[in-house]
């Protein structure tokens, strides 16, 4: 299988994650795309021109993050990620949430690279603003999420992680130590030290 990706993408990092947990880096080779490139083709293997991409052995294309996800859990025939439960319904609100996260972050990300006079505060506040409560949210419940790992914390750890990374100056963590707490914990896991992003040469 082939995955193409870009290193600071937090939805690629959520493929990573869930690849390392299911013990898949041997089947999967990496191929680094830039999704911003105009004469890309990656827009033959995803039309709507976003990474990450995974193209299985068929020749098959799978997107987006959640697909390619629960496409790698069942490849065994027995789900480890995606609970068959009960527990399911918590660990895909748990990901739709820290996914709204990524969406909000990624907008206000890019829209901070426009120009200053291009800008919208008021578009970056909203973003910001959702952001915000829906870390809110996963404080008030954090405390609840025992069991066996899931997509839902995968999915939150990434969306932690991808707001660490490029809103340092929020200080998520101040007036939320549950999360913080759990956070850090869960930063621990190999499969999260292995895929830390690291910002290339001008952002």
């Amino acid at each position: 299988m082939k995955l193409r990706f870009s290193p600071t993408s937090p939805y690629v990092r959520k493929v990573m994650v869930t690849v390392i947990e299911l013990n898949l880096e041997d089947r999967i080779e990496k191929i680094v795309t830039n999704p911003w490139v105009e004469d890309t083709d990656l827009v033959h293997d995803n039309p709507l021109g976003k990474v990450p991409v995974l193209i299985a052995a068929d020749g098959s294309p799978y997107y987006d993050s959640r697909v390619i996800c629960e496409f790698l859990d069942g490849l065994n025939g027995q789900p480890r990620l995606f609970p068959t439960d009960d527990s399911r319904w918590l660990a895909l609100r748990l990901q739709a949430l820290a996914d709204g996260i990524l969406d909000a972050s990624v907008a206000r990300f890019l829209e901070g690279k426009r120009a200053p006079e291009r800008q919208s505060e008021s578009w970056l506040a909203r973003q910001r603003a959702s952001v915000h409560r829906a870390l809110d949210a996963m404080e008030r419940e954090v405390q609840s999420w025992a069991g066996g790992l899931h997509i839902g914390h995968i999915a939150v750890g990434c969306a932690l992680g991808y707001v660490s990374f490029r809103f340092a100056d929020d200080e998520w963590q101040r007036e939320r130590r549950n999360l913080k707490q759990w956070f850090e914990e869960f930063s621990q896991r190999h499969s999260m030290q292995a895929t830390v992003p690291v910002a290339p040469a001008g952002g």
